[in-house]
């Protein structure tokens, strides 16, 4: 991949675990790294962030390559991969750091977002009011290492059964053309 054409986009959808198999094996993705973005707390831990009281959503960093990826399907895939209409929770994960928030990095992503929103909104895809934040992206931190590739490493756990497989399924299936080999 040229290091040259590279672009980053950050998605808050839920547990980062999830969000994070989900983009992995997209072609033109380069990299995807878990961590926390839009609270105050400076270099938050994950005991932080899931008090609730740091601010941060746990989210996801992705390094991609827009001649193999677009940015508007990577965000198709953040809208049909959560649920954008309950307010800081998805699933029995609740609170603010459960949020469905975007942090562009440009204001092409802002707009690419915001028009993404609309159309979803016009069309009633979700039978209800999307709730999605747009934000500019501040400081993403990292999340520790035990945090990275969670699912390709914990695939038996019984959250990752239970929770990202069916889904991760439901991706292949849909986006199979987008995958990796």
């Amino acid at each position: 991949m040229d290091s040259t054409k590279t672009e980053i986009a950050i998605f808050a959808g839920g547990c980062f675990w999830c969000t994070e198999a989900f983009f992995t094996d997209l072609k033109g993705v380069d990299k995807v790294v878990s961590g926390y973005i839009g609270g105050k707390t400076e270099n938050p831990t994950y005991k932080e962030v899931c008090s609730g009281y740091s601010g941060h959503a746990e989210a996801i960093k992705i390094t991609f390559d827009p001649d193999d990826v677009a940015y508007e399907d990577l965000l198709e895939i953040f809208f049909s991969t959560h649920d954008p209409t309950t307010l800081n929770r998805q699933g029995a994960d609740v609170g603010t750091q459960y949020r469905s928030e975007i942090f562009y990095t440009t204001e092409t992503q802002k707009a690419s977002a915001e028009n993404f929103i609309k159309l979803l909104t016009e069309q009633d895809i979700f039978g209800k009011k999307i709730v999605t934040k747009v934000s500019k992206a501040s400081t993403f931190y990292p999340a520790e290492d035990n945090h990275q590739d969670y699912y390709a490493q914990n695939q038996n756990q019984p959250y990752c059964q239970a929770v990202i497989a069916p889904k991760l399924d439901k991706l292949k299936k849909n986006y199979k053309s987008k995958l990796k080999e």
